[in-house]
């Protein structure tokens, strides 16, 4: 009982189970619990290794008026986490320089890598009766916070590609919220939410998925973490049927891309064992106009399926049929976010040659 309670940590608390008057002899059970604000003084987590900014924020009105061509500069309000974090984490001071980014985007008209810089420099601005220009004793900003983006490139393409694309079984709206920065962070090129059997239908009309600002925010915590600038695309599709019959050629050609499913492996499952994503075969060349053949680079799609997996036999042989290969991480089934991490982490390293390594 004591050696639980020693090591209980502060998101648990103890509980035994049965009347008070039963209490003794009883094991006592660990249960998760969300501690009330009161709990603890409120934090800013260390997640941004680059500040990232929508194009919509950054200021180009000295850029435009001035002969000079002064850089763009980005002012965020005293309450943006982004100037919490530069005072209370990182104890940002007048003239520091800090590595940030315009978020990119990408449309079918149109490509943004977005842009970089390891020279932003930070001015802060006091506000009310604080008048230094400095972070605060207690770790709070004195008021906003003002970029100057010097030195701005375009990020390189080679940065920005990412080879790996998902389908992903809409999950709960709460679990998606977590998964997405998690999706960024890691970098998929194209993330399609797709609808399935085991999928609720009133899960497409979630409040993350009717405000895409608040979707936005969410890769854009990710992309922090990971110091990219490249937002993948996100497409809804409700039907499943329809988009493996009206879409996916187009997004995903088999000529370019090996297509992949994860399943759980079943302990009763017989003949052939399942591939793992280490021995999924890829698309091998590509023959030009003159007849010569040429090695294409690897990119994979990987469909996760919902909380329970995809329906057997239904959706399994309809995506079979579709030249996707089943690949497993073995017989454990997993939660859906633990499953895309796993498997986004194998896809990247599998799609990795000998030659991108050597650059």
């Amino acid at each position: 009982f004591c050696q639980a309670f020693r090591h209980r940590s502060p998101f648990t608390r103890l509980v035994i189970k049965g009347s008070p008057s039963s209490h003794y002899g009883r094991e006592p059970i660990l249960q998760t619990f969300i501690p009330h604000r009161s709990h603890f003084h409120s934090t800013v987590s260390c997640r941004l290794n680059r500040f990232l900014f929508d194009p919509c924020e950054v200021d180009l009105t000295d850029s435009i008026s001035s002969s000079n061509g002064s850089p763009p500069t980005v002012t965020l309000a005293k309450d943006d986490y982004r100037t919490i974090h530069a005072a209370k984490i990182l104890n940002l001071q007048n003239g520091d320089a800090v590595r940030a980014g315009i978020v990119g985007f990408s449309s079918e008209q149109f490509d943004n890598n977005g842009t970089l810089t390891d020279q932003a420099i930070v001015e802060w601005m006091p506000e009310g009766k604080v008048k230094k220009a400095e972070p605060l004793k207690n770790g709070n900003p004195p008021g906003s916070i003002r970029f100057r983006l010097d030195s701005l490139v375009s990020s390189p393409p080679e940065q920005s590609e990412m080879r790996v694309s998902l389908i992903l079984a809409l999950p709960r709206p709460i679990a998606l919220g977590r998964m997405l920065p998690q999706i960024a962070q890691l970098g998929v090129d194209n993330l399609v939410l797709v609808g399935a059997q085991k999928v609720p239908k009133d899960y497409f009309g979630s409040h993350l998925l009717r405000q895409p600002e608040v979707l936005r925010e969410r890769l854009i915590e990710g992309l922090c973490q990971a110091g990219d600038v490249r937002l993948p695309r996100i497409h809804l599709k409700k039907n499943l049927r329809d988009f493996l019959s009206r879409d996916l050629d187009s997004m995903f050609p088999s000529s370019d891309y090996a297509r992949v499913i994860a399943h759980p492996q079943r302990a009763t499952d017989k003949g052939s064992p399942p591939l793992r994503i280490r021995d999924v075969k890829f698309p091998s060349s590509i023959t030009d106009e003159d007849g010569t053949s040429s090695p294409l680079p690897r990119r994979m799609v990987v469909a996760v399926g919902p909380e329970g997996g995809w329906v057997e036999p239904d959706e399994l042989e309809r995506f079979a049929g579709h030249e996707f290969q089943q690949v497993t991480l073995g017989t454990r089934t997993l939660r859906s976010d633990v499953a895309v991490v796993s498997l986004l982490s194998l896809a990247h390293d599998a799609c990795t040659t000998d030659s991108d390594t050597s650059l």
